[in-house]
Order: C-alpha cells, then sequence, then structure tokens
C-alpha cells in the first residue's frame, strides 16, 4: 500500500463510521471500557439515516418503546410525542442520547471515508477521510447501514430540469416551498408513500409514478405525551429483553398456527384483528406459513386487496394500486405503513402514472416525458432508493489482506460470517479486526433497529475485549465459514417466497447488482442464539492470530 505520513496520522484503538443506533452503541461501550475510539460521521451530527432524512412526513415505521435504547438513563428521562416519531422528533432524540451518554467528544463530523486499507506492516487499518485526516486503527467498526448510497436512475436529460430535482435524502434542512406546486414523486417505497401523504394536499398537481404497487398496511398513528406512552415505563426492562426473543426484535411474530387450520370464519377473524391492530401485526405477526407457501400468502393478499379497493372511487385506481391478482408475494418486498395513502388519489388533481404501461422516455426543461405525453412539474422527488445493504460499506473502498478490494472479493456473491447467524456484526475474510451492523447477510431490514445495534454491539465489543486481552492482533473469518453461512442464507431464502419478489431484498433495485439474498431470514432467536454459540466455542468459524 501506499506510504503513510505518520506526522499526519491519528491512532485508534477503533475508529467507527457512521453515527446511527449501531455506532452511537458501540462507541458508548468502547468509551466506558476505556478505548481510544473515534466516531466519523459524514453529517453535521449524530442521528444516522435520520440525520439526511429531513423530506416532508420522513418517519420511523417501528413503533415506541421499541425503537429505542434499552438504557434506563435514556427511557426514564426521554418522552415521545408519537407513537411512530417523525424525522425531526428523532434527530432530537439521538441528541439527547449524545449528550446523555457524553460521546460528543468523540465524534468527528463532516468526514467522508474514501479508503479503508488494512496494513500488513502494522497489522492495523489505515482509513483516508475526505479533505485529508488519516486514521490508524487497530480494529475498523463501519455502521454504514443498509440505505447510505443513493440511487438514482441514469435517465436522459436529468440535468436539464429547470425546476427543483431532488433525491428525498439531500431535502434541505430549510425546506422547500411547496404550495400551488407542480409535484411529482417517482418510486412507491416507504418514501414514496410519506412523501405522497405530505405533498399531495400542498400540491396544485400531484403525480405519483408507479413500477410496482405498494402492499401497504395501516399505521394507526398515535399522538402521546408524558402522561400517555404507548406502555406504562416499568414494563420497559420486560419489553426490552423480549426483544431477541422475536422473530423482528420486537414483542410479536409470526403465529405458530398455519392459514388453513382455521375455517375462512376464523382465518377472517384473525385478518380482522391484525388490521385493527395496525403497524407490521399483518406481517409480522401472521400465520406462520404466510412467506412460504403461495396459496397462504394469497389468502392474506386477498383480504389486504378488498380492504384498499374499498378505499378507492375508479376502477382503474383499484386495479393499478390493488390488482386482483397479486403482484407479487405479499411481505416480501418490504411492507410500508400509511396513513390516508390510497385516499389521496380520489381526489380529481392527484394522479398515479403506471410506468409498465407508459414508461418514462426522458427528462425534459419542463418535467417528464413517458411514452404516453410530456408532464410539466415544478419539483420532481426522485425517490428511487438506495443501493441497499451493500452499497454503503462498498462505497468506502474497503480493502483486506494482500489489497484485495472488497468490492472484488463480493463480485461473485457477498461472504460474511458468524458461524450460521445473521442480524449484524460480521468480520469480512480477508478483513481483519472489522465489524460491521446492520448488513448483508443478517436480519437487517427484518429487525428493528435498535434491536439489532444492541445485540450485535454486545457482541462486536465482547470479540473486541477477547482479542485484546489475548494478545491477538487479528481475526479473519475462515473461508469454509463464510461460505457455509452464504449457503445458510440462501437455503433459508430458498424456503420462503422472498425469491419469488423483485425486491432490494435479492438486489434487484440497481441495474447490474448481483442477484442474492442480501437478508437472513432465521429470525433474531435464532441469530442471537448462533451469536453466542460462536462466542462459547471460541469463536469458532473464525481465525484468530
Amino acid at each position: 500500500m501506499e506510504k503513510v505520513d505518520t506526522l499526519q496520522v491519528v491512532d485508534l484503538d477503533a475508529l467507527i463510521i457512521g453515527a446511527g443506533f449501531g455506532g452511537v452503541y458501540q462507541l458508548k461501550k468502547l468509551c466506558d471500557l476505556g478505548y481510544n475510539v473515534k466516531l466519523v460521521e459524514s453529517g453535521t451530527d449524530v442521528g444516522g439515516v435520520w440525520y439526511w432524512n429531513r423530506y416532508p412526513g420522513a418517519r420511523v415505521d417501528i413503533p415506541i418503546p421499541h425503537y429505542e435504547f434499552s438504557d434506563p438513563k435514556l427511557w426514564k428521562e426521554w418522552t415521545w410525542k408519537q407513537r411512530f416519531p417523525g424525522s425531526a422528533e428523532l434527530r432530537a432524540y439521538f441528541g439527547f442520547v449524545a449528550d446523555t451518554w457524553e460521546i460528543r467528544d468523540h465524534c468527528v463530523f463532516n468526514s467522508y471515508v474514501n479508503s479503508a486499507i488494512w496494513d500488513e506492516e502494522s497489522s492495523k487499518w489505515i482509513v483516508k477521510i475526505r479533505g485529508g485526516m488519516t486514521y490508524r486503527a487497530t480494529f475498523f467498526l463501519p455502521n454504514t447501514g443498509f440505505a447510505a448510497k443513493r440511487y438514482i436512475p441514469d435517465w436522459k436529460g436529468i440535468e436539464s430540469f429547470e425546476g427543483t430535482w431532488i433525491h428525498p435524502s439531500f431535502w434541505p434542512a430549510e425546506g422547500i416551498d411547496l404550495v400551488g406546486k407542480r409535484v411529482a414523486v417517482i418510486g412507491t417505497g416507504s418514501t414514496g408513500v410519506q412523501l405522497s401523504q405530505e405533498l399531495a394536499p400542498l400540491a396544485s398537481e400531484f403525480v405519483l409514478f408507479q413500477r410496482t404497487p405498494n402492499l401497504a398496511l395501516p399505521m394507526k398513528q398515535q399522538e402521546l405525551d408524558e402522561n400517555a406512552q404507548t406502555l406504562p415505563k416499568e414494563q420497559y426492562p420486560d419489553l426490552y429483553a423480549g426483544r431477541k426473543l422475536s422473530f423482528g426484535g420486537i414483542n410479536y411474530s409470526f403465529s405458530a398456527q398455519k392459514t388453513f387450520d382455521h375455517t375462512p370464519e376464523e382465518r377472517k377473524a384473525v385478518y380482522e384483528a391484525l388490521w385493527a391492530h395496525g403497524d407490521f401485526h399483518f406481517w409480522l405477526a401472521a400465520y406462520g406459513d404466510m412467506l412460504f407457501s403461495d396459496e397462504a400468502n394469497t389468502e392474506a393478499y386477498n383480504f389486504w386487496r378488498d380492504k384498499v379497493r374499498a378505499r378507492l372511487d375508479s376502477p382503474r385506481l383499484k386495479d393499478k394500486f390493488a390488482p386482483m391478482k397479486k403482484p407479487h408475494a405479499f411481505g416480501c418486498k418490504r411492507v410500508s405503513l400509511e396513513n390516508g395513502f390510497y385516499e389521496l388519489f380520489n381526489k380529481p388533481n392527484v394522479h398515479l402514472v403506471d410506468m409498465n404501461e407508459t414508461p418514462v422516455i426522458e427528462i425534459t426543461p419542463n418535467g417528464i416525458k413517458t411514452s404516453e405525453k410530456e408532464w410539466e412539474f415544478d419539483l420532481v422527488v426522485c425517490a428511487t432508493g438506495f443501493d441497499a445493504v451493500t452499497g454503503g460499506i462498498l462505497d468506502m473502498n474497503v480493502q483486506g489482506r494482500g489489497g484485495i478490494a472488497l468490492r472484488d472479493f463480493w463480485r461473485d456473491g457477498v461472504k460474511t460470517n458468524l458461524v450460521s447467524a445473521s442480524l449484524r456484526g460480521r468480520p469480512l475474510i480477508r478483513s481483519p479486526p472489522k465489524f460491521f451492523t446492520y448488513g448483508p447477510q443478517v436480519p437487517t431490514a427484518l429487525c428493528n433497529g435498535p434491536s439489532c445495534a444492541e445485540l450485535q454491539g454486545d457482541w462486536i465489543v465482547d470479540v473486541l475485549e477477547h482479542i485484546r486481552k489475548t494478545n491477538y492482533h487479528s481475526i479473519d473469518a475462515s473461508e469454509e465459514a463464510s461460505n457455509h453461512w452464504a449457503e445458510c442464507v440462501a437455503a433459508i431464502a430458498d424456503m420462503s417466497l422472498l425469491p419469488t419478489a423483485r425486491s432490494w431484498y435479492m438486489g434487484d433495485n440497481i441495474p447490474g447488482k448481483r442477484r442474492e439474498c442480501l437478508i437472513y431470514l432465521g429470525g433474531v432467536p435464532n441469530y442471537h442464539k448462533l451469536l453466542n454459540e460462536c462466542a462459547a466455542n471460541n469463536y469458532e468459524g473464525f481465525v484468530l492470530s
């Protein structure tokens, strides 16, 4: 590797990348243990994805108190205003966490990683920051999350558009004047749904460009105050202890019953109860075979379809948003939560463009030209998502032993390890002392973020302590264990309906990206069990040297 000017290098025990739940939690843990540690963040404050997501309507889809840290010093003093907090409230929460935990002095903001390269001679990671700073660290801990690298299609003419063109995660802090504007939103993921709910009522004309209908569920938002939170705080310890016992790191899991164990009448009653509860109950507390049996999945979809079609006036809209035949297996693309989304399109100034029927041809100075017509807009919001799960970590130019780039090493398939688990942290093969959270081949998108941050963060810090106390310098995932873990992730996915849907779970949203399951579907309890077994067996599957 290139020579490092030692006069411009900061030596560390550990360098953390990213100030979301995972990075902030690890920073607190390592500071408490006396590590010389820094956290590098490209934004100007803590918050992770919530620092960047400032677009109208941005909010979490996991209810509190699940979506917060389990530290009593925090939850005893913090009061939420909504069951599903918006991004501004979440940024305030992260600020409260940083101040309470006294970690700001260890954070370096406005810093973007250009490269992270393993130096064989020093057995350290050399991490270069855009603008000149270089860190030399024993442990490199990227917490880039699953939505760090934005994706914008390469449509012809984007640069010619004379209005405002923006990706939602670049929404300016000062906001955008939307009243009376002609507005387009491209994309129907969670962001597209949230934006539609906020922008359509303000716009003189609003158009949503849809490729695939979002099979969204009712959020059932709830306003809160200090006298009325979702649970009495004396119940919080039991709730947090139970997070690792549920499939998604929350307080409910799939039913042990199968769909056709019940009569049609009994089944409808179950569906109605799940629907009435709101949030993800209809998805993640449903019959246990819903994601594995196409017939069972169709039953769930048909119930969902009938509920949504009843909310739409136009036969065309009914068929576009909730077709009689399911567009894909229900729950096998990321499910979104909505508040009045479908009713918006009953209004005369709110339109839906089916990009399969009338694809985008080009972006013009005035707007968007489809195969049918040219639409004129003042604002176009390109809610086309992210190079999910792997994009953020690969964007850092990570190189392991022998100068092998992680991007090249993963070209023929992602390889991580934890004997046989999922969730978040895992050393990368041929990449000594490097652990990531909320990454590939772990529960990630099917796990509550704070649950994962704590579960994986605890395990990662325990590994670091083991290495430090036993005087090892390096830990690599063995090739055998990495191959086995990749096979395990794929095998579980293949037992489900997930590969039948085109989604970012499978890498399908990025042109040219290898198609493979990026999410471990075994659930948090199995993952937690595997983490514990790995540690108990002296970190079997890893090579310490």
